[in-house]
């Protein structure tokens, strides 16, 4: 078995983007990898696949980023030959070679229907992709639910009952580090057991930052009094505006607070013109998701992230 990369070869290109997208797990199309390839967001070096000796290619392995990354960001796509005895293995074996190459382990994001798990054939797949990714290092596992909002769902007008103003840095800093606190995001759970509130509310700043949303879309959400209540930090995805990062400092959460920060991110997107604004949430936290249900936002796939677990 031969792992490696594709190579800007135009016939080896063409080998590696027309394998068959089949088997129940969703699966980009051959003019979507070709549209991620001139984008930059996908790469010859960042697709990989598995030989044999007479060089039928048997899994291929498709990691993304944005334009300008560095290295990938997450393995969007991985497929095994259905013929193939030992899935879960040769994948692992293509991943690790990918990883090996990255010097780094991205992420896997498998977007998955709702109810998954009751479809045997879908629930096979998703076990030997799981097994792979296990094997060569992402066992951090959490499953999200994917939003979206359109215009259909109508837009929210303001309820008063909070202030939405710009702040400096120092104030958004203060504002991700209370936030933190109590928090339900399983990721935000996880990076506190090995940093503290401010590390960490750094490290968010920076992802937003690097994100396609503006800086100046940030904003405060203050009591009428100027007591902190929270935030909203419109974002954008390489494809759609995105609600971003929102939350209730602790001290002021159950009292409905959040619809009025979702509120606005959604008035926001939706002034600009936004046919599509995505959001995702962790399926554990119920008030998030609640949230986007009574602000029109419908699931349109449940989203399997396996990633390596914090501080490796």
């Amino acid at each position: 078995m031969i792992f490696r990369a594709a190579t800007a070869d135009p016939a080896d290109l063409d080998r590696a983007v027309a394998y068959p997208a089949d088997g129940p797990v969703p699966a980009l199309t051959a003019d979507k990898v070709r549209e991620e390839l001139a984008e930059h967001r996908m790469r010859p070096e960042w697709i990989w696949f598995a030989e044999d000796e007479g060089g039928e290619i048997l899994a291929r392995a498709l990691w993304w980023g944005r334009g300008d990354s560095e290295r990938p960001i997450a393995l969007d796509c991985l497929q095994v030959r259905a013929s193939v005895a030992d899935p879960a293995g040769v994948a692992a074996g293509l991943l690790e070679a990918g990883h090996a190459a990255f010097g780094k382990l991205p992420g896997y994001n498998l977007s998955l229907p709702r109810g998954w798990r009751t479809d045997p054939e879908l629930a096979a797949a998703v076990a030997w992709r799981r097994e792979a990714a296990y094997r060569t290092g992402l066992t951090r596992e959490i499953e999200r639910l994917r939003y979206e909002w359109t215009p259909a769902a109508g837009t929210p007008g303001p309820a008063g009952r909070l202030v939405f103003r710009d702040g400096t840095d120092e104030e958004f800093l203060d504002a991700f580090t209370r936030l933190s606190a109590g928090s339900l995001d399983l990721h935000t759970q996880t990076e506190l057991r090995s940093m503290d509130a401010e590390q960490l509310a750094r490290e968010d700043i920076e992802f937003y930052l690097d994100c396609p949303g503006e800086r100046s879309w940030w904003r405060l959400a203050h009591l009428p009094d100027g007591t902190l209540a929270g935030m909203a930090i419109p974002s954008a995805t390489p494809y759609h505006r995105n609600v971003g990062y929102l939350g209730v400092v602790p001290e002021q959460r159950g009292r409905g607070l959040i619809d009025e920060i979702l509120g606005e991110i959604t008035r926001f997107h939706a002034a600009e013109g936004a046919e599509r604004i995505t959001a995702t949430t962790d399926t554990v936290n119920v008030p998030m998701a609640a949230a986007f249900d009574r602000a029109g936002y419908e699931v349109t796939e449940i989203r399997l992230v396996l990633e390596e677990p914090s501080g490796m």
